[in-house]
């Protein structure tokens, strides 16, 4: 086939005649032009070829294929051999020149000032900046890297050093997608002008639909150096905006920009989460931070090296954390009246070199405020020590006073005295300690009964709230154990919500230390109410109004609700942490259902009342009680014995089976009522008589009907 054939203009077809006459003809490969929206505009006569590229062997239309999507068309690794390309040829950066030593040179050229010049030291940089990634990769000396950078002294291409090293980690390893990130935050400011980097990060975008050819993951790994940009505090999140508004309808960079705003900066927790994903910053972890946070403070409250200080802060890579610096320092200067003046001033300087930005250093200060009543019993006067401090900070300029919630002077009830909370507090932590080692609940109860806790009714919520911090921070078998001593203590109803409204209001706090609290703490309260611990309507009264929509403690509670709505919700949550109770090492339901059906026949042939409590008791399975509530009611009916109604009202008065449970079961046989008239025709009537009796024994509430087709309730949820 002619070259010349094709859909061309003859306008075209003229230029490619002139132009391939400058080449080996036996060489030129056959091509057939498309005009298709992938293929890139030909423009022959407007731009040379680039300098140095042999025109023997080669079709002309490659020394020429020049995109103008505004995107760079490179494959990876800055070189050769991508899909869709053509070798080393094609470099779409940014400068070119024109050589007058090229076969195909024409000094009409030189006036035409769309042509593109390559910079010799532009290419020379490329060169040495793949050079230099390849050596980071393989040494990790950050320090050694920043030199190298500087040696070049060319700043103003150190954008294309920021794309040529996330476009080099996004091919490899977590390893090294990590050690990129590390680097650039590393260089941020003091090698890489702040500019430098927001346009590595635009070219970056830019080049999103070439970049996925050869990397097939392209939109998430992309969008997960971003968001990490943005935690690291190198990128402005306003980033995200202007390139969305500025990238063509249909490009990949759009679905990466909306994968790092959605998929990952507005996840709860997505600072931790990202900072991990790839494996951490040197897998420190929270306590690792927190620990060189009280050395680094402790060290300059002694010296008053300021400038050590801050290359400290700088050193420990963690901008998303830096609200415990301020925490933990303010706190520090309220313990240490003579230090207050050095650690105001660190923060001060710390602030006015934007090292710690003022959204960090509001979150410190509101951090402290929401522990005030809890940091007054070891610092009486805390409250008017902060009031003092955020007045000094306000008018010193680098504290928002009026982002922070007013600190109340109003002096709260306490509930018991301050000096036996701390007591009980630390005797709690030991015995829960205990408790997991031997799971023995029976020492577990004889302790607290010496505590002598019915007399002050508050300190079994503080330890409701230490058994799910303690158990939360371990291993599934510590989960399922604390579960199990909950159902286990038969703590008052209010106590547990008092115990678990503490936790939730505290969640965000403790989300810093525990990533997963959301799931965890969503699941003990699921399991509260399946074990009958807690009702169904305790979820509202732990709510209250006082939650923030954005808050952890109010994602706690919608998953909770999520997880006790799901069918069949009972059964999964009992087996969450992999057991169904200390006693029935993991049943099958059926298992369960043919013990519940002997048990129940043994009483009906003259059993005791007492075993038969004892026995259903001991089937650790509180939230199956309904199938007791079933089965003898279905046997009521049957056998028109009211020998059975005896033992359920016996367990209902011993609080054995629930309101819920007895609602719950009632409605089971609802559902069956038309099957079980086909063997006892009369069943409606008789169930009909039933309800009625069950209400006015008061296990039924006056109001609720069963005749709203099936499932009425479902965990204690309306369906």
């Amino acid at each position: 086939m002619d070259l010349t054939e094709g859909y061309m203009s003859n306008e075209h077809k003229e230029q490619l005649h002139a132009a391939s006459e400058s080449a080996d003809p036996s060489s030129v490969s056959p091509l057939r032009i498309s005009t298709s929206p992938k293929s890139p505009k030909l423009r022959y006569g407007k731009e040379s070829p680039i300098k140095g590229s042999p025109t023997k062997g080669i079709s002309p239309k490659k020394n020429d294929r020049h995109s103008h999507s505004g995107t760079d068309g490179r494959p990876k690794k800055g070189g050769c051999g991508g899909k869709g390309t053509w070798g080393g040829l094609l470099d779409m950066d940014d400068n070119h020149f024109i050589d007058s030593n090229d076969p195909n040179y024409s000094s009409s050229e030189e006036n035409d000032k769309s042509v593109r010049k390559v910079c010799p030291r532009f290419e020379e940089y490329k060169k040495k900046a793949a050079i230099i990634v390849e050596e980071y990769f393989a040494t990790d000396d950050v320090v050694s890297t920043a030199n190298e950078l500087k040696d070049l002294e060319m700043a103003s291409y150190s954008y294309y050093f920021v794309k040529k090293l996330i476009s080099m980690a996004m091919d490899r390893h977590d390893k090294e997608k990590e050690m990129a990130a590390v680097l650039l935050s590393s260089l941020y400011a003091d090698v890489i002008d702040p500019r430098q980097v927001y346009k590595g990060f635009r070219k970056l975008v830019e080049s999103a639909d070439d970049l996925i050819v050869d990397i097939p993951d392209t939109v998430d790994v992309l969008a997960l150096f971003i968001a990490r940009a943005v935690v690291d505090d190198i990128l402005p999140p306003a980033f995200l905006k202007k390139e969305m508004d500025a990238l063509p309808s249909g490009s990949k960079g759009i679905d990466v920009i909306k994968r790092a705003e959605k998929g990952y900066l507005s996840a709860p927790l997505h600072a931790e989460i990202i900072e991990r994903r790839w494996g951490g910053s040197r897998n420190k972890t929270v306590e690792d931070v927190k620990g060189k946070i009280d050395n680094l403070l402790v060290e300059y409250a002694v010296s008053g090296d300021k400038k050590e200080a801050l290359r400290c802060i700088n050193d420990l890579k963690v901008p998303f954390f830096h609200h415990e610096i301020v925490k933990r320092a303010i706190i520090m200067a309220m313990e240490r009246k003579k230090a207050e003046g050095k650690l105001l001033d660190l923060l001060k300087t710390a602030s006015e070199e934007c090292l710690i930005n003022s959204s960090q250093i509001s979150k410190g200060f509101t951090r402290i405020i929401d522990t005030i009543d809890d940091l007054s019993l070891d610092i009486p006067n805390a409250k008017e020590l902060l009031q003092s401090l955020i007045s000094k900070a306000a008018s010193e300029g680098w504290l928002c006073a009026s982002s922070l919630k007013a600190v109340s002077f109003q002096p709260e009830k306490k509930l018991v005295e301050d000096s036996i909370v701390r007591a009980f507090k630390a005797k709690a932590q030991s015995i829960i300690q205990e408790y997991f080692l031997t799971g023995d609940v029976l020492e577990v109860n004889s302790c607290l009964e010496s505590e002598n806790l019915s007399s002050i009714p508050e300190l079994k919520a503080i330890f409701v709230k230490r058994l799910i911090m303690l158990a939360m921070d371990r291993k599934k078998r510590e989960k399922e154990m604390a579960s199990v001593l909950l159902s286990s203590l038969y703590f008052p109803a209010d106590d547990v919500v008092n115990g678990f409204t503490m936790l939730i209001e505290s969640a965000d706090d403790i989300a810093l230390d525990i990533p997963v609290v959301v799931e965890d703490l969503a699941m003990f309260l699921a399991r509260a109410v399946v074990d009958d611990v807690l009702a169904p309507l305790h979820l509202e009264e732990i709510g209250g109004d006082s939650l923030r929509p954005d808050s952890v403690g109010n994602q706690v509670l919608k998953m909770a609700r999520s997880l006790l709505n799901a069918r069949l919700s009972g059964e999964r949550i009992l087996r969450c942490w992999g057991g169904g109770g200390s006693y029935t090492n993991g049943w099958a339901i059926e298992d369960v259902k043919d013990q519940i059906g002997k048990l129940l026949e043994e009483f009906e042939s003259g059993g005791d009342t007492r075993e038969a409590c004892r026995c259903i008791t001991e089937l650790g399975m509180p939230f199956f009680h309904h199938e007791v509530v079933k089965k003898s009611l279905v046997t009521i009916i049957e056998k028109k014995n009211d020998r059975l109604w005896k033992l359920l009202d016996e367990c209902f008065n011993m609080g054995l089976i629930t309101p819920t449970q007895m609602t719950k079961g009632f409605g089971r046989v609802a559902e069956s009522l038309d099957d079980l008239s086909l063997d006892v025709p009369d069943a409606k009537q008789q169930f009909g008589a039933l309800v009625e009796r069950a209400r006015a024994h008061g296990w039924l509430d006056s109001w609720f009907s069963f005749s709203k087709g099936p499932h009425p309730m479902e965990n204690g949820f309306h369906s």
